[in-house]
């Protein structure tokens, strides 16, 4: 085993990494904390690491200080295993360089038990240079939290933004000619079809739907079934495709517990919210809290559930394909999660689909709309904009739409209608200028 690490951490140290494309997304080499970097699986977390590999390379860190192990390595799987083996081989390669001047990266370490205590020793006793990642977000929230309490730093990597998915297309977004505008709506209308994942950017279309239903059930059987011993297999998936169907409407269990039973199948309620704290933490979904002032009744009202990428919306929930609409508005919401805002939605008489919480300004209300037809679908939308900012006492709405663009007047409230292509081409900056100005 000792050998086979000795390999590992060679043929790692000997990658090339000259092909690597930055995102848009700033880590810090030298922090004295356990970097933790989570996400989705296929979400680009390895090429963070091997990002920051590059970072070290260039700011004169040798390769042979640089310890790489990606524990999804089958070679690893074996009863003679240990972490120490790891600090043995490295020492026995390498005995002129002290292990506190190396850099560990340890790629989805959550599948061997005791990771943490292994990580706590080496934190303490040898090297504040560690950069670990997980697919589950208790890796984050408990296992991180318990056993490296205030030594982890945790970072949230989702799949590519709209930004980042030009960038991977090598496509400046000059939205300000004809032609460039016309080149970036096509490639949004792409990223409406299949989504951020890094690797299906300049993949074959006719593969990319394929690719992501496989993505699905490594995230059912890899993340799930494995992770939380779940045995009704079937009844999971189903469950996934239930809530996939319910994107932009308040989540039920009891509609969904009651489709069960009038399907036939036996299962529990407590099961159902099992299975719904499950595959958040999987990073199936991700959900919204209903809008209050109090944060206690934020925690105990409705939820919006959203696929944590809408590409598997498309492949795996297969009327939603077609639809447009839903799947455009769940890449809106995922986009400015990725923004790192903080997003409910409203619902009192009428419905605004989210507030985003600002740091240094008033919450903005935004609206959805990927068809924009005059009349009754736009004066619906204006009133639960309007109600929304009565609510949050502000003056102004943001409607996020396809390709619409102009600011109008509506019962003293003033709405900027924005194009989703163009405001997510935007930088960060540019985007919150638009928000709140």
């Amino acid at each position: 085993m000792k050998e086979k690490i000795k390999e590992i951490i060679i043929a790692n140290q000997s990658r090339h990494l000259n092909y690597l494309i930055k995102r848009d997304i700033t880590l810090p080499l030298f922090s004295n904390k356990v970097l933790s970097i989570i996400g989705p699986r296929r979400a680009g977390k390895t090429h963070i690491l091997y990002l920051l590999i590059k970072q070290a390379n260039q700011q004169g860190i040798k390769k042979e200080q640089i310890i790489l192990i990606n524990f999804e390595d089958e070679r690893l799987i074996s009863d003679d295993f240990s972490f120490d083996l790891i600090l043995q081989a490295y020492q026995e390669l390498y005995p002129q360089f002290s292990l506190t001047d190396c850099l560990f990266f340890f790629d989805e370490i959550q599948n061997f038990p005791n990771w943490e205590k292994f990580i706590r020793r080496l934190y303490d006793d040898h090297s504040k240079n560690i950069f670990v990642t997980g697919s589950n977000a208790s890796f984050l929230s408990t296992e991180i939290a318990t056993s490296l309490r205030g030594r982890a730093l945790p970072i949230e990597v989702l799949p590519l933004n709209f930004s980042e998915f030009l960038t991977f297309k090598d496509m400046a977004s000059n939205i300000y000619v004809p032609t460039g505008k016309a080149m970036v709506l096509n490639a949004f209308r792409e990223y409406l079809s299949h989504g951020g994942f890094p690797e299906l950017v300049n993949m074959n279309r006719s593969l990319k739907k394929k690719i992501l239903q496989e993505y699905f059930n490594v995230m059912i059987y890899r993340d799930l079934v494995e992770r939380f011993q779940i045995s009704q297999t079937l009844l999971l998936k189903y469950f996934i495709k239930k809530i996939f169907l319910s994107v932009g409407k308040p989540l039920s269990i009891n509609k969904i517990y009651n489709d069960f039973k009038s399907n036939k199948y036996s299962v529990g309620k407590n099961t159902l919210y099992d299975f719904l704290d499950h595959v958040k933490d999987a990073y199936v979904i991700t959900t919204l809290d209903k809008f209050d002032f109090s944060e206690m009744k934020r925690e105990n009202t409705d939820k919006k559930a959203y696929a944590t990428d809408w590409g598997l919306l498309a492949a795996v929930e297969y009327s939603s394909s077609d639809d447009y609409g839903k799947l455009f508005e769940n890449l809106v919401v995922l986009e400015f999660k990725k923004l790192q805002y903080k997003l409910y939605f409203f619902k009192q008489l009428k419905e605004c689909d989210l507030i985003i919480e600002l740091k240094t300004h008033s919450p903005i209300p935004v609206q959805i709309m990927y068809e924009t037809r005059k009349g009754d679908t736009l004066n619906r939308e204006l009133a639960g904009l309007k109600e929304a900012s009565d609510f949050l006492k502000v003056d102004r709405g943001i409607i996020i739409t396809m390709e619409l663009e102009e600011e109008i007047r509506y019962k003293e409230l003033l709405v900027k209608i924005l194009p989703a292509f163009k405001f997510f081409s935007l930088t960060v900056e540019d985007q919150e200028k638009l928000l709140i100005t």
